[in-house]
This record gives structure tokens, sequence and C-alpha cells, in this order.
């Protein structure tokens, strides 16, 4: 067992030689309000618990990600760090923010998800802060989700579902968002620390809206 400690940011556990029976037991076990989340890959779980930095950085992600569906019209379905698991595939995650845009239709009216049948999400957002973490993208390509943005601290970056054999790119661009210039929304992120959520995500909007203009 490895724990990997980063004050602010996340704490980590790291087990090796599981079963994929034994980590469905897990999640099981453990419930759906428990503070750690959960994934899996080739035997391999990761138990990440955050802490300030890192949920801060996600809440307000999540906060923009919605206000750039609000200003496009967009209906999106957010899901949180819902489990995305596929049995098939015995691989899964738990991310730190999911969004259904493209394939919001399908899956309006579910209260319930199953990506055995279902489409994944077409957005998976994961702050990864602490050096040494899984590394979750071989998970969200087998799962088929289009898009991941992974964000440092510092950095956004945005990763593009690419085929036949799925893998991610690494992209300057949003496939979903193909206009949005995804480098200055990290500015955003730390002028919130100066001016408060409010006011920049009031300067967010009138930026996106300006984006979308131009």
């Amino acid at each position: 067992m490895t724990t990997i400690n980063q004050p602010f940011a996340e704490n980590r556990v790291i087990l090796t030689k599981i079963s994929w029976e034994t980590f469905n037991k897990i999640l099981i076990d453990t419930g759906e309000d428990r503070a750690s989340r959960l994934a899996y890959y080739e035997g391999t779980v990761e138990f990440m618990s955050p802490l300030a930095e890192h949920e801060h950085n996600n809440r307000f992600l999540d906060v923009l990600i919605g206000a750039i569906a609000e200003e496009l019209n967009l209906n999106i379905k957010r899901l949180g760090s819902m489990t995305l698991k596929n049995s098939r595939m015995r691989q899964g995650a738990e991310p730190d923010s999911c969004y259904y845009i493209e394939n919001e239709p399908r899956v309006r009216n579910k209260k319930k998800i199953d990506l055995d049948i279902d489409p994944a999400p077409d957005l998976v957002l994961e702050i990864d802060i602490t050096s040494g973490s899984m590394d979750k993208l071989p998970i969200y390509a087998a799962l088929e989700v289009t898009e991941v943005w992974r964000y440092n601290g510092t950095k956004l970056e945005v990763y593009i579902l690419d085929g036949p054999i799925l893998h991610y790119n690494l992209s300057e661009n949003s496939k979903i968002f193909p206009w949005l210039d995804i480098s200055k929304i990290p500015d955003f992120v730390q002028q919130s620390l100066i001016d408060g959520e409010t006011a920049t995500l009031k300067a967010f909007r009138s930026w996106v809206r300006q984006q979308n203009i131009s």
C-alpha cells in the first residue's frame, strides 16, 4: 500500500493486485456518501480524498463549465463524481466532475446511468495536483469519454478521444467548445482567489459572450 500526501490538495492511497470483483465490492461497501473517489485499472485501485485546494478548483471549474453551457443555451446534465465503469472493460473511475452535453438528450430523463448500455459522459473534469497519481486517461478512453479536461492547479490540459484505436490526443482546443480559448480559463480560477467567485463569474460570462461573438 502506498500513501501520497499533498497538503491542501489531495490524499491518495493506492492498492495493487485487486480483482475487479473486489473493486465492485469496495464500491458497494463504502457507499455513495464516502469522501474518497475511486479508480480501477488493471488490478490497481486508487482512493483519492480531496482537500481544500482540490475542491475549490473542482467546484469553481464546474461553475465555469455550467456558465459556458448557459451562455450558449446548451442543455447540460451534470453528474459530479458519478462512478463510471464498464463491466466488459473491467475498468472504472470516479471523476471530479462529469457532464453530458451532446449526449444529454439520450440520458435526460434517466435517474441511473449504466455505461454497459448508456453512452459515456461527453466531458470529464479531473483535478490532478499531487504528483504520482494514477493516470486515468486509459480508463476514460476505454469508456469512450469524448473529452477530458485535466487541471494541475496552474494549467488546464484538454484531451480529445481519437480512434480507431481509442486514445487521447493533447489538444489546444476543446472539441465540445471549439471557439473557446481554453488557455485563459486558469486565469479566472486564480482571479477568483483575489476578486471572489461571484465577481469572477460575472467577468467570465462576459468573456464567454465576447469569445462566442468573435
